[in-house]
């Protein structure tokens, strides 16, 4: 049995292209409220615009997610047009340079990293666990890499497993409350932050992209790989 999401509260971050646009639309082929983030609503404006057409509830709202300030009033702001977040898809990332030199990423670039990759996304989450709590349900998804052995590339890959290390210590503070907390590992996907080097359409991300939203065994604290699904 499918969990019947049609008609839940979804905050999505990083919805304008690669992942998120597809997650955006496999929610609301499932008929989901959707609240979109980008850095400008300009971005997500078509798929907004194309989504309400078929009847479905959308709001288009943008955020720099590298401004603390503008993470929290996005968060305040989604709670405020639904009442209550039920479904939280952090998808939004950023990867700074690829560096020759093995040491030579930088603190800037460490500091820009965790604020969107951690901070943001935790931030978020903290805003929106205590009501799903109160009404006994929630999903949140993190967005998280398999990205391993590449220091070139450290203060992403520090990044990402930061925000795993919350993921895996909060899922026992939600046992049996009927929310949810997981990582989504979407693999090597040929996105604007993959590069088109990279072995998998960006398509390929669903169905699995959609496991942990639907999970109904209080699976939690669990990595999925999207591409065990396809």
């Amino acid at each position: 049995m499918v969990l019947d999401i049609s008609g839940k509260w979804v905050l999505l971050t990083g919805a304008s292209r690669g992942v998120g646009r597809q997650v955006a639309a496999a929610l609301a082929e499932r008929g989901c409220r959707l609240i979109l983030q980008s850095r400008n609503v300009e971005h997500t404006a078509a798929m907004a615009a194309e989504f309400a057409a078929r009847g479905l509830t959308v709001h288009s709202l943008a955020a720099e997610l590298s401004d603390q300030d503008q993470v929290i009033a996005l968060g305040r702001e989604a709670l405020r047009i639904s009442g209550g977040i039920d479904i939280l898809y952090n998808d939004a990332a950023i990867q700074t340079g690829w560096h020759e030199d093995t040491f030579a990423t930088d603190a800037d670039e460490y500091r820009r990293s965790f604020q969107v990759n951690t901070i943001a996304p935790i931030t978020l989450c903290n805003l929106m666990l205590p009501g799903m709590i109160e009404r006994g349900f929630g999903r949140i998804v993190n967005v998280t890499s398999g990205i391993k052995d590449q220091p070139q590339l450290m203060a992403y890959a520090a990044s990402k497993a930061a925000l795993d290390k919350y993921v895996y210590d909060m899922a026992p503070h939600l046992a049996a409350t009927g929310v949810t907390i997981n990582l989504l590992d979407p693999g090597w996907l040929r996105t604007d932050l993959g590069g088109p080097q990279a072995p998998n359409a960006v398509e390929s991300v669903l169905p699995g992209a959609l496991m942990p939203v639907l999970v109904e065994d209080g699976t939690s604290g669990k990595w999925f790989s999207a591409q065990d699904y396809r």
